[in-house]
């Protein structure tokens, strides 16, 4: 065994003492997966629980995705990690870490890895009704539920579903709650996606990072938050179009950010300082005088912006756009 996986392995060996109560009670339902046409890795989990993305999913570019559940060991996430980057595939870092574990009995542990091997396991003391599917670059997992129909029910909605991996995790996470869900109902969700090849900036890896906390219905919120996440990715690609003078590829991202954000008039507003700064003034305007008049403060932040060069300090322009 090569040294670092003797010492991951070692630090594993006690997350919980003799005779310690396991960790907190995560019981939910959960999918780990990998988009077969970009090799993005995902996780989306939903819980009666506060702060279930706090706990649950774990990914990383080019590396793959992990779901720690039921009574949850937080290190199942990083050490699993941490062995498929040293190479083990996801079974064999499932494998591993399991059989470091006391108390795997009351663990549920979900992993694919960057080639879409997939594993996941459930421990005979997870609280019924409690299960998992492996499929083909996937698993769903799923404990303490109304009935057993629920992981079957997740793996079906994610192969039969259409769009990327967000639209795809989501039809999992709805199928589940149309077959009952979490016995206690809900309270918390999450997404995270990570891109399928690492960028060496981890920070910009992470296409979906989006947590809703404590919510009646946590996953009508969550498929919000998607929307609005797709928007504000149009938004910087309409940026980047725009910084290499791209316009009509700018114009066409930002208003399809515009359709999927309405009511959010930052988007149009910084649409337009945008073209304003890059002397599409005719294109700009009209957009100022939509966002000025649905929000009015916006017009005040227009000298601010002069002042520390995100608008050319033109009087005329300035005043210009200030009229509308």
């Amino acid at each position: 065994m090569r040294p670092i996986l003797a010492l991951l392995l070692t630090a594993l060996a006690l997350p919980c003492t003799a005779g310690e109560v396991p960790r907190r009670p995560v019981h939910t339902y959960s999918i780990v997966a990998r988009d077969a046409a970009t090799g993005d890795l995902g996780v989306a989990v939903q819980s009666h629980w506060f702060s279930v993305g706090s706990a649950v999913p774990w990914a990383e570019a080019g590396v793959g995705a992990v779901a720690t559940q039921s009574f949850t060991e937080p290190s199942y996430g990083a050490l699993g990690l941490a062995l498929m980057k040293a190479g083990k595939s996801a079974p064999e870092a499932l494998k591993a870490l399991l059989a470091a574990d006391a108390d795997r009995e009351v663990r549920q542990v979900a992993m694919v890895d960057a080639q879409g091997r997939s594993a996941a396991h459930t421990g005979a003391k997870c609280i019924q009704a409690a299960g998992h599917e492996v499929g083909e670059g996937f698993t769903v997992e799923a404990n303490l539920m109304d009935q057993t129909s629920v992981w079957p029910a997740m793996a079906k909605a994610f192969k039969g579903a259409k769009g990327d991996l967000a639209d795809r995790l989501l039809a999992a996470l709805r199928a589940a709650q149309a077959e009952g869900g979490d016995l206690r109902g809900q309270q918390s969700a999450a997404i995270l996606i990570v891109k399928g090849k690492p960028s060496g900036q981890p920070w910009n890896d992470r296409l979906f990072d989006l947590r809703v906390e404590d919510n009646p219905d946590p996953l009508k919120e969550l498929g919000r938050l998607i929307q609005l996440r797709r928007a504000y990715i149009l938004m910087d690609q309409g940026d980047g179009f725009v910084t290499a003078a791209k316009w009509a590829e700018a114009k066409a991202a930002y208003e399809a950010a515009a359709k999927l954000a309405p009511g959010v008039w930052e988007m149009p507003f910084w649409q337009a300082v945008a073209l304003a700064s890059s002397g599409k003034v005719s294109e700009a305007l009209p957009i100022f005088k939509q966002v000025f008049a649905a929000e009015p403060f916006w017009k005040r932040l227009v000298p601010r912006l002069a002042d520390v060069d995100q608008l050319p300090k033109d009087p005329a322009l300035l005043k210009a756009i200030q009229s509308q």
